[in-house]
């Protein structure tokens, strides 16, 4: 189930240092839904994820 809110999702990879700037919805366990599943560089575990509302 997600809410009608939706989020501007900054997501920094921690292995390369890439940054990527998403759209999203936030899920209700508190997850982020957009579709993002890893990196250019491969990593899809070690990210810092920022959320605020549009």
């Amino acid at each position: 189930m997600t809410t009608d809110t939706r989020y501007r999702i900054v997501i920094r990879c921690q292995d390369c240092g890439e940054k990527y700037i998403l759209r999203g919805r936030q899920k209700g366990d508190g997850q982020y839904e957009t579709g993002f599943k890893r990196c250019v560089c491969g990593n899809e575990d070690d990210f810092v994820i920022e959320a605020s509302p549009e």
